[in-house]
C-alpha cells in the first residue's frame, strides 16, 4: 500500500486535469499523526522549482501534516506567480482538510514541464476532489498519479516488530545526484522525532538515490520527503529504524533506474580499491556518465578501454599502470592493459557488473546507471520534458 502501509496515512491519487490526456495527476498524502515528524532533502540544483523553495521552508518547522504532489507541470522558473502558485496549493490543502491544518505544514512537490504555469483553475478544485477520496488504501493511488514518463509506479514497503516504513517514487529521466534525485515521499508509523528522520533520511539517500545517475541530468524538483505518525506507538533502536528507511530507498532507487527512460541494460558500476570514499564514488561517477561507454553496453561490446579513459579524468588517487577492470565477472583489463579474452563476457542479460579495482586502497563504492539507446534519444526529442 505504499504510503500507506504505515498506520496513521490517508493518500489519495485523482485525476484533476493537469494533464492533457485526462491521466492521474494530483496526488495527496496526509499524516493524521499523534505525530506529525518530518524531515526532506532537495535537489543541489541552484535552479530550484518553486515548490522545493516553499518546502524547504516548511521543512524548517520540521512538522508535515500533509504533501499534495501534481504531474505534468514542474512549476519551475516561473517567476513570482510560480511561488505564489505553490503558496496557494498548500493554503487549498490546509482549508480542505480544516481542522488544525496549516499551510505552514503543507509541502509541495511538481513534476513534469519546465517554464510553464500550472492551471490553477484545475488543480485547485482537484485538492477537493483528493480530500474527498483520502483513504488508508489510497496509496497505489498516489503512486500513480505522480507519473510522467515512468512506465510503471513506484513503492515499496518494510515492516517489522510492529512499525512499518512506507515509500513511493517517481522517476524515469533527469536522475543524477544532488541528495535526492526524483519525487519521493516515505512514512513510517514509528515514533520517532524529527531530528532522528534527518539523521536516518541523510544516511539512506547519500548511498542509495545519491548513487543512481541514469543519464547525468540534474532536476530542478528532486525532492525526498520522510514523514512519520508515530501511530504504532513503538520506538525502534536507531539502527534499526535507519536500516529500515536505507532499505527502503534502496528499494525505489533500483526501480528508477529498471524504468529509465528507454533503457535496455541496468548497469552496476562497483569501484573497489579506492583510496577514499570520495574517491571510489567520483569514479563511479564519471564512469556512468561516459556516453561512449553506454553506448558500447547497449551494444553488448565490453570496451574496457573506455572504463579506463572515465577513470583517468577523475581527481581519484591511482596508478594507471595498476587498473584493474571486469565486465560480469571477467577480468577484461589487468594492470593498465590488456586482461582474459573480452570474448568471454557474457552481456546478453539485463543487468551488466562493471567492476573498477584502483589499487590504492580499501574503500568502495557502487554507482546504478543504464546504457545509452536510440529510444532514450526519441523519447527526451519527441516529448517535452
Amino acid at each position: 500500500m505504499s504510503v500507506t502501509a504505515a498506520q496513521g496515512f490517508t493518500a489519495a491519487g485523482i485525476a484533476a486535469g493537469i494533464k492533457e490526456n485526462g491521466d492521474p495527476d494530483l496526488a495527496l498524502v496526509v499524516n493524521n499523526g499523534p505525530r506529525l515528524a518530518a524531515a526532506g532533502v532537495f535537489t543541489s540544483n541552484r535552479v530550484k522549482a518553486a515548490p522545493v523553495l516553499w518546502s524547504e521552508q516548511v521543512l524548517r518547522g520540521a512538522a508535515v501534516g500533509a504533501v499534495v504532489l501534481n504531474s505534468g507541470g514542474a512549476n519551475a522558473c516561473t517567476g513570482p506567480k510560480g511561488f505564489q502558485d505553490t503558496h496557494a496549493t498548500a493554503e487549498k490543502v490546509a482549508a480542505a482538510l480544516g481542522g488544525d491544518a496549516n499551510a505552514g505544514e503543507v509541502a509541495v512537490a511538481s513534476t513534469g514541464l519546465i517554464g510553464i504555469l500550472l492551471p490553477m483553475d484545475k488543480l485547485l478544485p482537484g485538492i477537493d476532489t483528493a480530500v474527498a477520496a483520502l483513504s488508508p488504501d489510497g496509496g497505489e493511488d498516489a503512486a500513480v498519479a505522480i507519473k510522467t514518463t515512468d512506465s510503471v509506479h513506484k513503492t515499496a514497503t518494510v515492516s517489522q516488530d510492529g512499525w512499518t516504513v512506507g515509500g513511493m517514487a517517481k522517476g524515469a529521466g533527469m536522475l543524477a545526484p544532488g541528495l535526492a534525485t526524483m519525487l519521493v515521499v516515505v512514512t513510517t508509523d514509528a515514533d520517532v522525532d524529527s531530528a532522528t528522520l534527518d539523521k536516518a533520511l541523510r544516511a539512506a539517500t547519500r548511498t542509495t538515490f545519491d548513487r543512481v545517475d541514469s543519464d547525468g541530468c540534474m532536476s530542478t524538483n528532486d525532492t525526498v520527503l520522510l514523514l512519520a505518525s508515530g501511530a504504532s506507538g513503538l520506538v525502534p533502536g536507531y539502527e534499526d529504524f535507519a536500516e529500515a528507511v536505507r532499505t527502503v530507498c534502496d528499494d525505489l532507487a533500483r526501480q528508477l533506474i529498471g524504468d529509465a527512460e528507454g533503457a535496455s541494460k541496468e548497469i552496476r558500476v562497483e569501484v573497489v580499491g579506492a583510496a577514499s570514499e570520495e574517491d571510489a564514488v567520483e569514479v563511479g561517477r564519471s564512469i556512468a556518465r561516459n556516453n561512449l561507454l553506454k553506448c558500447a553496453i547497449h551494444g553488448e561490446d565490453p570496451n574496457w578501454g573506455r572504463v579506463l579513459s572515465a577513470i583517468g579524468t577523475t581527481r581519484a588517487a591511482f596508478d594507471p599502470d595498476r587498473l584493474n577492470v571486469a565486465i560480469n565477472g571477467v577480468w577484461v583489463c589487468r594492470n593498465g592493459s590488456v586482461g582474459e579474452d573480452r570474448d568471454l563476457v557474457s552481456m546478453k542479460g539485463r543487468e551488466v557488473r562493471i567492476t573498477a579495482d584502483l589499487s590504492s586502497g580499501t574503500e568502495t563504492a557502487v554507482i546504478w546507471t543504464n546504457d545509452l539507446t536510440a529510444e532514450y534519444v526519441h523519447e527526451n526529442s519527441a516529448y517535452s520534458s
